[in-house]
């Protein structure tokens, strides 16, 4: 199997009202010059400190990211004469710059405040260490930036890991999912979910905002399934960490029979576990996807149960040795 990625897509921008309204009461930012309006956009995931472009050094002025004033640049300015300050800041100021974020809640001058009324440029007070907002800022901006995938399939948690089920329309994807629920795992997302590129090696799928946890059931139609099991039957995001196939048995596919052989998929750029499971009649999906789940847990935690079957037959062999001990030696007048 090969995931279609031709639905990929990234944002090209956000927003300064998008990032304000996202951010302001986790990181207690303060907008200071409310009568700049926020309609200038974000176009890169990265920050900016201008402390170069402060002492007059612009060839390489990222003036499209955020703006980042932290002790350092404050202090500089500081000690600034005024007129070499409004130089400096003018500098700067002319290029269009989305905002910018003053931490340690360091005093803004007022020639300072001055000229991004002038220039028009949206200035955040926090009290957050420049340190710590950095690296809240370009988690929140990276996952804004970041490459999204829409998937046809069901996302379900079982037993913490995430499970994505993929297959044909009607094979019954969804089902499985609600048997899932039924059982206590957690609904992420049902019928489109959206897999975001997180770092180099993770993917983390949700659900739309239109849907959320609804789920079509045929010959049922529509249901809710926060409003029938509950919150505990739901959730909001989680990690990507196995992709299930659903298909009808098949004579001509090959089936993994040890488990030896585990199977991947590229999704993303991502290598991530893959199993094929055929579907018969009897066959119960549901609990079979709860052993998937934690055998995958048990491989994650450095065990594998065929590898070590494997060693076993390989090390009876070695002692050539036909012969078969049962498995308990002594019955023990037990004969129920």
């Amino acid at each position: 199997m090969k995931i279609d990625e031709k639905n990929i897509s990234r944002k090209e921008s956000i927003s300064v009202e998008f990032f304000f309204n996202n951010i302001k009461e986790k990181f207690k930012l303060t907008h200071i010059n409310e009568q700049v309006d926020l309609t200038r956009k974000i176009f890169d995931q990265n920050l900016h400190r201008p402390g170069l472009p402060l002492a007059g050094f612009l060839d390489l002025f990222s003036y499209k990211r955020v703006q980042v004033f932290g002790n350092t640049e404050m202090k500089y300015l500081e000690d600034l004469t005024l007129a070499e300050r409004v130089k400096s800041l003018d500098r700067i100021f002319k290029y269009e710059i989305p905002c910018i974020i003053i931490t340690n809640n360091n005093q803004v001058s007022n020639e300072m405040l001055d000229l991004a009324n002038q220039h028009k440029v949206p200035m955040f007070v926090t009290p957050y260490e420049t340190t710590k907002l950095a690296y809240l800022l370009s988690d929140f901006l990276d996952d804004q930036f970041s490459p999204r995938l829409s998937i046809h399939g069901s996302f379900v948690d079982v037993y913490g890991a995430g499970m994505l089920f993929v297959g044909k329309s009607g094979i019954g994807k969804s089902e499985v999912a609600l048997d899932l629920v039924e059982r206590g795992h957690r609904l992420v997302a049902d019928d489109v979910v959206i897999l975001t590129k997180k770092g180099e090696g993770i993917l983390m799928g949700s659900g739309t905002e239109l849907v959320k946890h609804f789920m079509e059931i045929r010959g049922i139609g529509i249901i809710d399934i926060r409003s029938m099991f509950g919150v505990r039957a739901i959730r909001y995001q989680k990690r990507l960490e196995v992709v299930i196939e659903l298909e009808i048995w098949n004579n001509q596919s090959d089936y993994t029979r040890t488990g030896l052989d585990t199977g991947t998929i590229n999704v993303m750029g991502i290598e991530m576990p893959y199993v094929k499971l055929p579907i018969l009649p009897g066959k119960n999906i549901t609990v079979i996807s709860e052993i998937i789940a934690l055998n995958y847990l048990l491989k994650l935690y450095g065990y594998d149960a065929a590898k070590v079957l494997q060693q076993r037959i390989s090390s009876k062999i070695q002692q050539k040795s036909n012969s078969y001990n049962r498995s308990v030696n002594y019955f023990e007048h037990d004969f129920e």
